[in-house]
């Protein structure tokens, strides 16, 4: 089986490849030097190059576990693509917060870009995501720290994460953005019919996905029967698994999005990989479509 190849997440956007992998439960999944190596170089394996990571994942921990394999291996950095986010910064004493809230001035995407680079042992990131819109955020001030992160040479291109079509048009307006990462599934359907889908087709930016199999929740017959069975009646017609068919339905979307897999079990990988490679019917398409809504398009 070949193995997957680089897509551009924009015009001007970094070559990413069509899924990536997520590490936001690394610190759970009780990973040894040689297990994490084994994950990571299965990935690679299979062409899933790009990993997504955020400053605040594992209690500010994933970036740290992820970069073991990294520092351990620093010839493997030009194979692959690191995704990071800030902006978040939840109740932590130890570092003086009281509460949750968000943070997009200049000191604070500084300071966390560089304890990115610290943790993961890398010297740029290839993309950085505002986290979460924050109703405080200086679009120009945000643009700003943006350019001079460029220019240093420590993160090469910036988009945002679940911003609406609103908010992501301000920042835009200031700097260019290459991706809004943000929730999609079977099970979440909004990005179809609030205009995010549609804007990212119209300005050629390729979305994100994240928690794209919804937890696993597509394929509980208990919650969503109808789903769980034309997940299962689709997965022998086409020969896969059934989570390969509710990847594929996302991949079959015009806005061509990304979708991040955050699972510590290889055949998860699999399972991707082999989504890439799948192109469902449009009739196929809309029937999990009415079986997700229980109901038919008007």
């Amino acid at each position: 089986m070949s193995r997957l190849t680089l897509q551009g997440l924009a015009a001007d956007g970094p070559l990413l490849s069509p899924v990536a992998a997520g590490v936001w439960r690394l610190d759970e999944w009780g990973f040894d030097d040689a297990a994490l190596a084994a994950w990571v170089e299965h990935a690679i394996e299979l062409g899933i190059t790009s990993f997504d990571h955020a400053d605040l994942y594992g209690g500010f921990r994933c970036e740290a576990l992820f970069g073991r394999w990294l520092k351990a291996n620093p010839s493997r950095r030009d194979d692959i693509q690191l995704v990071s986010k800030c902006g978040i910064k939840p109740p932590d004493a130890a570092r003086g917060w009281r509460l949750k809230h968000y943070d997009t001035s200049a000191a604070h995407i500084t300071a966390s870009v560089h304890a990115s680079l610290q943790n993961l042992g890398s010297d740029h990131l290839d993309l950085l995501l505002i986290h979460r819109p924050d109703p405080l955020m200086d679009a120009d001030e945000v643009a700003e720290t943006f350019a001079r992160l460029r220019e240093a040479g420590k993160v090469c291109h910036f988009g945002v994460s679940n911003f609406s079509p609103a908010q992501y048009a301000l920042l835009a307006s200031r700097t260019p953005l290459v991706t809004n990462q943000i929730e999609a599934s079977l099970l979440h359907l909004d990005p179809l019919i609030d205009g995010t889908f549609d804007q990212c087709q119209q300005l050629g930016v390729r979305p994100m996905l994240w928690s794209p199999l919804a937890g696993g929740r597509l394929f509980d017959a208990a919650a969503k029967p109808a789903l769980a069975a034309e997940l299962q009646r689709l997965a022998g017609v086409y020969a896969v698994s059934a989570a390969t068919i509710a990847l594929a339905w996302l991949l079959r979307h015009p806005c061509r999005p990304l979708p991040i897999i955050g699972s510590r079990k290889l055949s998860a990988l699999d399972d991707a990989a082999a989504a890439c490679r799948l192109t469902l019917a449009r009739e196929d398409w809309f029937a999990l479509l009415q079986a997700a809504r229980g109901t038919e398009v008007a």
